[in-house]
């Protein structure tokens, strides 16, 4: 069972009208959000007229691990928006060994092209002390909108390596917009006042990225014709490539199959902060 620390809950409620910006260093780049970037977006350069697709399953071989049940008892506001105890979510398999939560895209065969950054915003939901989806993709530069859906006190604490690092408040009901403006697959979020809520969010310098659904099915839609290197990531099971040729209206089957001997440890989630002494961290007037 998971468990909150009280402390963490108490402190919180003093910190609800607070913004904690990470100090990130100047190492990393980060957006601030709608209106971060100034120039007009080029047009795409595929010839919808000769694409071609990428589909196909990501499975799961072995004994699956049980994932240990979220106690929200101290929550009760988001304990009544699930209908039966939530779980973690590090692993989610579905029928016939499908496997959910697998982020898929285009790592090596589009170096040469350039795409013009999306005028809608993907949404991270905090929805019932969850985080929905658990595993979102973004291209660089793309508005992502964090929404607070509880009538609660969240936090969002993201942990970039190659963008800037951003750890705010988000109070009740509230949405907060950021940009990743470099490419980096996979970015950890979580909740610090909820420890089990978690996600992870990847970006991509390009539209041709999927996450496997519960059955484990993927596509990638409107490649342009070539040779590429698409790569599938786990979160617990690592990584795995696959080399596909798209032909002009053809689909290229792709097949990722996961197994028991790859589980290893999660992916780092970077250190929490502590909302008792936030050395280190800017408080700042929301």
């Amino acid at each position: 069972m998971i468990e909150r620390f009280g402390e963490l809950r108490n402190t919180a409620l003093l910190v609800s009208v607070f913004v904690i910006a990470g100090c990130g260093g100047g190492g990393g780049v980060w957006g601030g959000g709608a209106g971060a970037a100034d120039a007009a977006p080029a047009e795409s350069p595929v010839d919808a007229a000769t694409a071609g697709n990428v589909a196909g399953m990501v499975t799961f071989t072995g004994t699956a691990p049980m994932m240990a049940e979220i106690n929200m008892g101290s929550e009760a506001s988001c304990a009544s928006k699930h209908s039966t105890p939530p779980t973690e979510e590090g692993f989610v398999g579905g029928a016939d060994g499908g496997l959910a939560n697998v982020f898929v895209y285009v790592k090596e065969g589009l170096e040469s092209l350039s795409f013009p950054t999306p005028t809608s915003a993907v949404v991270l939901n905090q929805d019932g002390c969850m985080y929905s989806p658990h595993v979102l993709g973004a291209q660089a530069g793309q508005d992502i909108t964090l929404r607070n859906s509880d009538g609660i006190l969240h936090n969002i604490n993201a942990s970039p390596t190659e963008n800037r690092p951003f750890n705010v408040s988000q109070p009740v009901n509230m949405d907060t917009n950021r940009t990743f403006p470099v490419a980096e697959v996979m970015i950890p979020v979580r909740c610090d006042v909820h420890g089990w809520m978690t996600a992870y969010v990847g970006i991509v310098d390009h539209p041709y990225f999927a996450v496997s659904g519960s059955d484990g099915s993927v596509s990638l839609d409107g490649l342009p014709p070539g040779d590429y290197v698409i790569e599938a990531w786990h979160e617990q099971l690592g990584t795995m490539t696959s080399n596909v040729t798209v032909t002009t209206g053809g689909t290229a089957e792709i097949s990722f199959e996961f197994t028991e001997a790859m589980a290893g440890s999660p992916v780092p989630m970077g250190e929490p902060i502590d909302l008792l002494h936030p050395d280190g961290h800017q408080v700042v007037d929301h």
